[in-house]
């Protein structure tokens, strides 16, 4: 559910404003309302350009750190000095790493020539010879070269010739000379050993630097996002009356009025308070209960209810959990995800421990539907020998004399429910929010719906008679054709509202038919878990067969371990994304939740994390 909130309107002292901020930041209730102000200002742009740096900063020293971090913190060193310091060390690296390839690619070179001397090189253009170096295919060569300017071969290697020339006159063959590196192979060597040694110890400085300021640097980056905090409120500020007095407005949660009242009527400021109303644009709070409450994050991907809107999360959590319990369709996976939960429990942080209560959820549910569904690791339950009392409980094998699935059959009719119960909370938001007049639509289409589901559903179990069944479908058709195509909007002319409805008629056609039919993945993903684990069963028992009693049992166990592995995590996998899909698809579209709500975030002291 959403929680109430009440509005805030502040006028103090301009004097006091910043103690009176410095106040309800303590307190940390006080959502503050933020008004179109134009562009940003200079500050605030260099304090979240700040932040920017500083986060990429700590994701990276955290990797450097081989995320064990020293935990002091050094209060006297300043995030400047810090940045300054660590960026100098990365240029020193960046620096070495790109000096490597270039002497790579020297020795490379030199390796073709030889470990020579470039002094004896010197001394011969000192005495007037002039040593020239060249390379040319094989066949190109010309062994006039070899008379005339003293050609030596130095080194053959793929089809071409290394040379060099050595005469008493400038003379320059059809071929440019190469220029070559001006240090001798030897010595190009001990560059490069002496520049990888280099570039460790600069990232072995780098790592120490980032162990043992990670934290203050993190401590820095939270006192910014204070900073960040603290100059939008003032933002969101209006001076009135010359500037004598400050005018700030926000939101606090209706539980928190006493304890906000009470610090307000022990300050000097003027306030006003007042309830929320639907119009409002008041921020959102989710109030749950526990088991609710995992399922909150699912709603917070798609987006916030409106003020006006219900909370979606409440039937989110049951459904999803069926949906994910249905795609897994799988006994032993869900123990599996139980026992996986708990034990990540216990090595997690707190912060993370709430998400394996929602893996344990999530488990129990699969467990108890993959019994109902008949299958455990991959095993077919209702062929074993298992009391009738239990097989009685299991949706398996098919529909009478027909070829259609129980299971299949199963998935559509909870599709059908999710998109009627979406259906009525449809009609019951927009009655709330505009009225009964203004939602006969919505009221005109589920009592179609419905209704004729109900009714078909009672005339083929022989509950009520044919004739009755006619009467029912012609009653509930007219009285929501009323709605649907006469009374759409109030407002508007006869025939526009007939053409309206028209319009919905061929949408709801269409729309409805392919939301129910979406379904069917349900039973397709739970139907590929469960074939695909048969298949690793199988495969693992004929390697056991065929490799003897002690062999083969370890390779039977090396199959079905890794093989559930993996079909277990595609299975998560499946699992999450297709009732997210139904969830975020389906079910909003039909219920007509907009998911466009803004998130409480109350003006209080950043903590760390």
């Amino acid at each position: 559910m959403i929680t109430k909130m009440k509005k805030l309107t502040f006028l103090v002292y301009h004097k006091e404003y910043e103690l009176f901020l410095q106040k309800i930041r303590e307190l940390g209730v006080v959502h503050i309302v933020e008004k179109q102000l134009g562009e940003m200002d200079d500050d605030l742009q260099q304090f979240i350009q700040k932040r920017v740096l500083y986060k990429n900063m700590l994701q990276n020293m955290y990797a450097w750190a081989d995320k064990q971090p020293d935990e002091t913190i050094y209060a006297e060193q300043s995030a400047d000095v810090l940045t300054k310091e660590y960026e100098e060390l990365q240029v020193r690296i960046q620096d070495l790493n790109q000096q490597l390839p270039a002497i790579s690619k020297d020795i490379a070179q030199m390796e073709m020539w030889g470990d020579f001397d470039w002094q004896s090189v010197q001394r011969l253009e000192k005495a007037g010879l002039y040593v020239r170096f060249y390379t040319c295919p094989e066949k190109e060569f010309d062994e006039v070269w070899v008379k005339e300017h003293n050609a030596i071969i130095i080194n053959e290697q793929g089809g071409v010739i290394f040379f060099m020339t050595v005469t008493s006159q400038a003379v320059e063959l059809e071929r440019e000379s190469l220029r070559l590196p001006s240090l001798s192979l030897s010595e190009l060597r001990q560059k490069q050993a002496k520049t990888e040694e280099m570039l460790s110890q600069a990232k072995d400085a780098l790592k120490a630097f980032c162990k043992k300021n990670y934290r203050t640097l993190e401590k820095c980056s939270i006192q910014l996002e204070g900073d960040i905090d603290l100059l939008k409120v003032k933002r969101n500020s209006r001076e009135m009356a010359e500037g004598v007095v400050v005018l700030l407005e926000g939101w606090i949660p209706e539980d928190n009025q006493h304890e906000v009242q009470t610090l307000l009527d022990n300050s000097s400021v003027y306030y006003e308070i007042r309830p929320a109303t639907r119009e409002d644009n008041a921020p959102i709070k989710l109030k749950n209960n526990a088991f609710t409450r995992m399922y909150e994050v699912l709603t917070k991907m798609y987006g916030m209810p409106d003020y006006a809107e219900f909370d979606p999360t409440p039937l989110v959590a049951p459904f999803f959990s069926l949906f994910f319990a249905f795609c897994m369709g799988d006994a032993g996976y869900g123990l599996a995800l139980i026992l996986l939960g708990f034990f990540l429990k216990k090595k997690m942080p707190e912060s993370m421990r709430g998400m394996m209560n929602l893996v344990i959820t999530l488990g129990v549910f699969t467990s108890v539907i993959g019994t109902i569904l008949g299958t455990f690791f991959g095993v077919n339950l209702f062929d074993l020998e298992l009391p009738d009392q239990l097989k009685q409980f299991m949706i398996v094998g098919k529909i009478g004399e027909t070829t259609y699935d129980k299971q299949m059959l199963l998935a559509l009719i909870i599709g059908v429910v999710h998109i009627c119960i979406a259906m009525l909370v449809k009609a019951i938001g927009q009655t709330v929010r505009f009225g009964f007049k203004e939602s006969l639509s919505a009221w005109g289409w589920l009592l179609l719906v419905v209704g004729f589901i109900a009714t078909g559903g009672l005339s083929f179990f022989k509950v009520i008679s044919e004739d009755v069944s006619t009467w029912a479908f012609i009653v509930i058709g007219g009285i929501s054709a009323i709605g649907i195509y006469l009374l759409n909007n109030i407002h508007r002319n006869i025939f526009v509202n007939i053409g309206a409805g028209v319009w919905d008629t061929y949408n709801m056609a269409t729309g409805l038919m392919g939301d129910v039919l979406s379904y069917i993945r349900l039973y397709a993903l739970g139907l590929a878990g469960a074939m695909l684990g048969g298949v690793f069963n199988q495969l693992a028992f004929m390697v056991n067969d065929a490799a003897g009693p002690v062999l083969g049992w370890i390779f039977c166990g090396v199959i079905l371990i890794f093989g559930h592995t993996l079909n277990i995590a595609m299975s998560c996998l499946s699992a999450f994304v297709h009732p997210l899909r139904l969830t975020f698809v389906e079910y909003f579209k039909n219920s007509g939740y907009n998911g466009k709500g803004e998130a409480y975030k109350p003006f209080a002291t950043v903590k760390n994390n």
